[in-house]
Order: structure tokens, then C-alpha cells, then sequence
């Protein structure tokens, strides 16, 4: 009877374990723009690229496999499994609670707004059916002509083009940047903050994958049971340093907003320049 006891907890840790690993690994490679590689590297190997092969890998996957995936997440599709429904849900929750932000605001008519790796358009497109004058970038040409096709078949004028992050410039009223810092180790990400606020005259809104407790043991969970679609360089990212970057930046956060389902986790932030 002990021995069947023990049979037991053992069976239940490790289907535990493998939850965690998989929730942590749908995390990576769907929730807040979690890129999932086309390869899997270890992460001594990882170690060793630099920030230019991961902006490759990341245009590579998103103009190719990457694109139909996420193509088809965010749209009306029901071609999608539980895991991509839930992932579609959070990310449009997030939508949702900048655009309400905004609105209550009542101030974007006319106003100018950049979203830097804006995907398929859904945050871009509504901003720009409420009045704002959009310029909208991806480091994919895929997902940007995918935007600029949805926003021309609803008749919404915005201005989509393809570009890296990096090289995005100009003044802009608002700056938004949702769902991108997955792929930024902390300096890079750093950096990539610090330009976001030189692009912004008033506002910038950021989402990124909070590096907590719970969820660095998820990933090191995920890291036990690798896969076909496993990410290979994917950063949580503390909210100490993201606050202290904008800060830095001479913004300071006025409003924040985290969503959590079962596959999807992002941290919202609305910092003002002081």
C-alpha cells in the first residue's frame, strides 16, 4: 500500500511538472508575442548570438511560419485550438484596456501615434478609428501588409511600413510598443526603452512578460521537457528596471494594468514624460 502510495505522488508531481512546463511553454511561444523558434538551442549556445541574429530570427519566423500562426490567432477564425483561443483573449484584454485608457483620455483625435511592432494591426487600426494619425512598423513585411490590407478593407487610413524597432524615428504625441519586449534581453531592453521615449512628446505604453518568482519557475519547468515548438531566446523581464528605464527616459508611470489568463501574461504600463 505504501509503495502504491508512493506510485502515486510520484504520478502526480510529474503530470505537475509537465502542466507547469506547458503552461510556461505556450507563455513563450504564444502569449504576448512569444516567439517560438524554428530551432532549439541550448541556452549556453543561445548565450552566444547576438541581438542582430535574434532581430533575424524573429523577422525569419514572423515572415514565415510565424505569420500564418499568429495570423490566425488574431482574427475571427474559429480555426484555432483552446490554447490559441486563450492566448487571443488576453491579447485583445490588453487591447482593450489601452484603448479604454485612451478614450477616457478623450484626446487622440488628431493626435499623432507610432506602434512600434504592431503585428496585424489591432491596436493600430482602432486608434486610428478613433481619430489618430498612426504610423504603424513591424520588423515583418508579412505582418505589415497584413495590417495595412485589414485597415484598407475597413477604409481606415494609417501608415503601415516594415521596419526593426531600432530604426523606427520622428516625434510622435503617443508611443506604443505591446507585446515586443519578449524578444530583448534586459540591456537591449534598456536601450530599446529609451528609444521608444525619444520617439514620444507625451506618452508611451509598454507591455512586456513580468519576470516574477512564479514565473522563472514555470520556465525553468518548461526547460525539462523541450519541444518542437520551443522558444529559444525568450526575457521575462523585472518591472523595477522597466520603471526605472522610463524614469530615466523622464517619464514617469501613471497608470498600470496586468493581464493574466492561462496562457497569456503581460504588464501594462502608461508612463507620461515629466
Amino acid at each position: 500500500a505504501a509503495n502504491t502510495h508512493c506510485q502515486y505522488r510520484c504520478s502526480l508531481l510529474k503530470e505537475i511538472m509537465k502542466q507547469a512546463g506547458a503552461v510556461f511553454l505556450a507563455l513563450l511561444s504564444s502569449a504576448s508575442a512569444f516567439v517560438p523558434s524554428v530551432h532549439s538551442v541550448s541556452s549556453a549556445g543561445s548565450a552566444l548570438f547576438s541581438s542582430a541574429d535574434d532581430k533575424t530570427e524573429v523577422r525569419e519566423y514572423f515572415n514565415t511560419e510565424g505569420f500564418s500562426r499568429w495570423n490566425k490567432i488574431y482574427s475571427d477564425t474559429d480555426d484555432v485550438n483552446s490554447v490559441q483561443m486563450d492566448i487571443r483573449n488576453g491579447h485583445d484584454q490588453t487591447i482593450q484596456k489601452i484603448l479604454k485608457w485612451i478614450a477616457a483620455d478623450g484626446d487622440i483625435d488628431g493626435k499623432s501615434v507610432c506602434d512600434c511592432g504592431c503585428g496585424v494591426g489591432s491596436l493600430a487600426i482602432p486608434l486610428a478609428q478613433m481619430g489618430a494619425k498612426v504610423s504603424a512598423s513591424d520588423i515583418s513585411d508579412a505582418m505589415s501588409t497584413e495590417a495595412a490590407r485589414r485597415a484598407g478593407e475597413l477604409g481606415v487610413k494609417a501608415d503601415f511600413y516594415t521596419s526593426d524597432l531600432e530604426s523606427v524615428s520622428g516625434k510622435y504625441h503617443t508611443v506604443t510598443c505591446v507585446d515586443v519586449a519578449i524578444h530583448y534581453p534586459d540591456d537591449k531592453f534598456k536601450e530599446m526603452v529609451t528609444h521608444l521615449c525619444s520617439l514620444a512628446e507625451d506618452r508611451v505604453l509598454i507591455s512586456f512578460a513580468p519576470k516574477t518568482w512564479y514565473y522563472v519557475f514555470l520556465k525553468k519547468i518548461g526547460e525539462l521537457f523541450p519541444g518542437p515548438s520551443k522558444t529559444t531566446r525568450a526575457y521575462l523581464h523585472e518591472e523595477s528596471i522597466v520603471r526605472e528605464a522610463l524614469q530615466q527616459a523622464g517619464f514617469e508611470v501613471a497608470r498600470d494594468e496586468m493581464t493574466a489568463t492561462n496562457f497569456y501574461f503581460s504588464r501594462l504600463l502608461e508612463a507620461k514624460r515629466v
